[in-house]
């Protein structure tokens, strides 16, 4: 990801100026990276055109340039597939996405300030989240979540959100990954009262928010395992923030590893869900994100947005968003007592 994000320099020269080129920015030349298989894919199920592909990414940045000139967003090609690429190369649905890609980055500092790899670094230690070396039949990776791995008093709940966050925007370089999508796994194993309560209706609807609205990700599947009755409580805050779309992608497969395996095969998962890939490995995931450490550097860098710069159709509203589901927060409360 780079480039400049000064609208001011993205338009062509007039005609009759050919001086006027000197001054525009040299943006990397895109080279699409996809199989003939995943370009037939792509273009059935997301109506990408390779003809027409980078057409439609200068109808984006002009998009961009013209009602957010301010927005302070990397324009390279490769950067706006992305969010082309999730809405199906509908211009209107990906603008938003794009705008709600930065508004959720200004509206959580606690998760965006400072995000860089090394500053996870003890969430991955932990295994909180990882993602498995395989990728599943359809090409896709499978991102490990265990909950039971966090331990609160050790660090706030943000930090497993900038954990999380940080690994979507790693597979999503790929363009593999944009076309595919992900699959979720979490493991709900020992998860008490106690930690459950930390994600509140607030968290909850910030990061279902920003899964659905403001990240340029297809999740194509979250299977839940070893739920406890807990987790009741814990869906019922989800439930009221997910799409039908979404809502309808969540399996819950208790403590049955052939109900799992239904979805995702034992042999790419580890031994300690019932597959044939040895036990799971954390390691190889945290020193590729370790590994990046620049590149995320000089990604953000260029991802900052103006603060007098005000995009309207904000998908988090602030401090009224705060007050509602904290009073929603005390109504849950007796739900989680009551499934536990």
């Amino acid at each position: 990801m780079s480039g400049d994000s000064d609208c001011t320099r993205t338009t062509s020269p007039s005609a009759g100026s050919p001086s006027d080129n000197e001054f525009l920015p040299d943006r990397p030349k895109y080279v699409c990276s996809l199989s003939p298989d995943l370009i037939t894919k792509a273009r059935e199920e997301l109506q990408e055109k390779p003809e027409w592909r980078l057409r439609d990414v200068q109808a984006l940045r002009d998009m961009v340039c013209k009602d957010y000139p301010s927005l302070g967003t990397c324009l390279d090609d490769a950067f706006l597939l992305r969010f082309l690429r999730a809405r199906k190369f509908d211009y209107d649905r990906a603008l938003q996405l794009l705008v709600n890609y930065h508004t959720c980055r200004r509206s959580w500092p606690e998760v965006f300030n400072n995000l860089k790899p090394s500053a996870i670094k003890p969430v991955l230690e932990s295994g909180f989240v990882t993602v498995l070396p395989r990728l599943d039949p359809e090409g896709r990776h499978v991102v490990c979540i265990r909950p039971d791995r966090w331990t609160p008093s050790n660090y706030p709940i943000t930090e497993n959100i900038r954990a999380i966050y940080l690994t979507l925007e790693k597979l999503i370089q790929s363009e593999e990954t944009q076309v595919n999508g992900i699959v979720i796994l979490a493991d709900y194993k020992g998860v008490s009262l106690s930690k459950a309560s930390h994600f509140g209706p607030f968290v909850a609807k910030k990061v279902i928010g920003i899964l659905q609205d403001g990240f340029p990700i297809r999740i194509k599947a979250v299977n839940i395992i070893n739920e406890p009755r807990i987790f009741k409580g814990i869906f019922a805050i989800i439930k009221p923030f997910l799409k039908e779309k979404i809502a309808n992608r969540f399996f819950l497969h208790g403590c049955d590893l052939n109900s799992l395996h239904q979805n995702i095969p034992p042999v790419i998962l580890p031994e300690e869900y019932g597959g044939t890939s040895g036990k799971l490995d954390i390691s190889t995931w945290n020193e590729l994100l370790l590994a990046s450490e620049e590149d995320f550097l000089h990604d953000f860098s260029q991802l900052v947005l103006p603060c007098d710069s005000s995009p309207h159709d904000t998908l988090v509203s602030g401090d009224a968003d705060e007050k509602q589901c904290d009073d929603s927060l005390r109504g849950m409360k007796p739900q989680l007592y009551y499934c536990y």
